[in-house]
């Protein structure tokens, strides 16, 4: 073989080489990774019916029993630990925490910072006022206080409805949207904007309190939150949440908690 046959040859396998190395790249990482021992759940565990503690102090709600349920199924024990839920991609992100699994909206800001599962579940945003409020629509609120929670998915709907926040006196950030609620009910705010799951749940423990005057400040999809790195995980357990999409699981545990099927199929 001459020179130029040889430079050719070396060539062409170099060129094979990192082709072989960049299809495989993504499973050389997976490859390297493996599953924990034990996972743990950060959750604000004060946000029913997905997650919140019942009158004896238990864990409760229907994020806590799909988690549940996954652990058997991944065979991994999980623990739950309540965070503050403003802070969560830092908890996520400094290992406090594995897993963000709390009623969480998938949106375009956090899809940059951390991974998510398939969506599960349909959600969206509800203005809520005093049922004795004569305020009809959400133009009734102009120069009104609103009250919605702290690092919720709320904020973004109400940056996304700029002439809408522009035209409030006031917008109350809260720890969590059931101080949120009672502070409505005493008069202290005018409105609550409210993630749809918790709000509807709300209302129906306290009926003739409240009513909704606007469903259209944004729809949205939940999912569980991770670390980008963990590809491994993310793949398992969006294999096992289609499992029990699939197998009736997740519609089962919706009519428990929501007395209707408001999941979505897990694709």
């Amino acid at each position: 073989m001459n020179w130029k046959k040889a430079l050719a040859a070396g060539t062409l396998a170099v060129a094979a080489v990192t082709m072989i190395a960049g299809c495989g790249g993504n499973t050389d990482k997976q490859a390297a990774q493996k599953l924990p021992d034990k996972i743990v759940i950060g959750l604000d565990d004060n946000f029913p019916p997905m997650g919140f503690r019942d009158d004896s102090g238990q864990l409760v709600g229907f994020d806590i029993d799909l988690a549940q349920e996954a652990s058997k199924r991944l065979g991994i024990p999980v623990e739950f630990k309540p965070i503050d839920w403003d802070s969560k991609e830092a908890a996520l992100k400094s290992k406090q925490v594995d897993m963000l699994w709390n009623g969480l909206t998938i949106t375009d800001e956090r899809s940059r910072q951390i991974a998510f599962s398939k969506p599960y579940m349909n959600n969206a945003q509800l203005l809520v006022v005093r049922a004795d409020s004569p305020v009809s629509d959400r133009a009734g609120l102009a120069g009104k206080v609103i009250g919605t929670q702290e690092g919720s998915s709320s904020i973004d709907a109400l940056e996304k409805n700029a002439e809408f926040k522009d035209s409030l006196a006031e917008v109350k950030k809260y720890g969590d949207f059931v101080n949120a609620f009672m502070d409505l009910e005493i008069g202290r705010t005018d409105g609550i904007l409210v993630d749809s799951v918790v709000g509807r749940y709300y209302m129906a423990k306290k009926p003739g309190k409240f009513k909704v005057i606007d469903d259209k400040m944004g729809d949205e999809k939940f999912g569980v939150g991770m670390r980008k790195e963990d590809t491994l995980l993310q793949d398992k357990l969006n294999d096992v949440l289609k499992q029990m999409s699939e197998d009736g699981t997740m519609t089962k545990l919706s009519q428990k908690w929501f007395n209707e099927d408001i999941t979505i199929k897990v694709q």
